[in-house]
């Protein structure tokens, strides 16, 4: 399917997903303002956040701005602080999140939960009377990684050793794009009916990482790359960190080209490459990354400040 019809079909499916997000929580709210109608002490929420504001002014109740974010692990990391937190805690941010560790790209654009969810975190940052300085939006790793990693892999004792050029673009400039698109679209539409205008949307590319079999807290989740690389005789640490950062680039040029789509010019992309060390050498990259998919606290903190660095060109 050529690209126009593709962001065709995402932003009119995006409108319609959209309109049904809004019917519930349309319901929603009316389900809260009779609960709200029968509450003995209530107030007015923008009334008393000002007064809060103009007695304490002095402890701090300022903000950089709000974010809505939705995404993956990178924004939901349970074991330290992550992305978001720390946007928060040392860049000053207040951030509406609905991000879930493990949910892929197609998950979030096509069955719709975190979507609904987008559109409850608007309601809460409006609720303040502010407008969100950018939606955050990560995806796409839980959609390449894991038990499937290695059909993108021709067997390293063949003839086309390496990538699958054919299944690794189908992934990427077919499956993952479309689901960015119909995501994108819907954002984009939740933001019109909520606040009268786009808002700019954030996504970003991973790093470069180390496939060296090491998972979330051990074996408790993954590991994600590792396997499908051994199950395809793929076996050197050296040489599958180069392997990765081909396929890495070609996640980063399919966002890069996104955003230069007219229909997307909402949309800004923040390359993260070469935020974290993958220097093999006494195991230096370990300070920087947990494990195969995830940075350290110091790593997430060299990722954040890459994300305030964009946020603060917005106006």
């Amino acid at each position: 399917m050529a690209t126009n019809d593709v962001t065709a079909n995402a932003i009119a499916f995006g409108r319609e997903r959209a309109k049904q997000t809004l019917a519930r929580r349309a319901t929603a709210r009316e389900t809260r303002a009779k609960a709200l109608a029968a509450h003995r002490s209530r107030f007015e929420l923008t009334e008393q956040v000002a007064a809060v504001q103009e007695v304490t002014a002095a402890a701090g109740l300022e903000t950089a701005g709000y974010l809505v974010a939705a995404g993956d692990s990178w924004f939901d990391y349970p074991l330290h602080r992550d992305v978001l937190n720390l946007l928060e805690d040392e860049h000053g941010y207040n951030v509406e999140s609905c991000a879930h560790h493990g949910d892929p790209i197609e998950a979030m654009a096509y069955q719709g939960g975190q979507l609904d969810k987008v559109a409850r975190c608007l309601e809460k940052v409006t609720a303040h009377g502010a407008v969100p300085k950018a939606v955050l939006l990560s995806g796409g790793g839980d959609d390449i990684a894991g038990k499937e990693f290695g059909m993108l892999l021709n067997n390293a004792t063949s003839g086309i050793h390496g990538w699958n050029d054919e299944v690794v673009d189908g992934v990427l400039n077919q499956r993952i794009l479309t689901a960015f698109k119909y995501m994108l679209s819907q954002i984009d539409v939740l933001c019109q009916s909520s606040l009268g205008k786009s808002i700019p949307v954030l996504v970003h590319g991973y790093d470069y990482p180390v496939p060296d079999g090491r998972g979330f807290l051990g074996f408790l989740a993954g590991p994600w790359l590792q396997p499908g690389l051994r199950e395809k005789l793929f076996v050197d640490l050296k040489s599958n960190v180069a392997l990765l950062r081909v396929l890495i680039d070609r996640f980063n040029a399919m966002l890069a080209a996104l955003v230069k789509e007219p229909s997307y010019s909402y949309v800004h992309y923040v390359d993260l490459r070469n935020t974290l060390s993958v220097d093999l050498t006494n195991d230096a990259y370990k300070i920087w990354w947990d494990n195969e998919l995830h940075p350290t606290e110091p790593g997430f903190r060299a990722v954040a400040i890459k994300f305030a660095n964009e946020l603060s060109t917005l106006s």
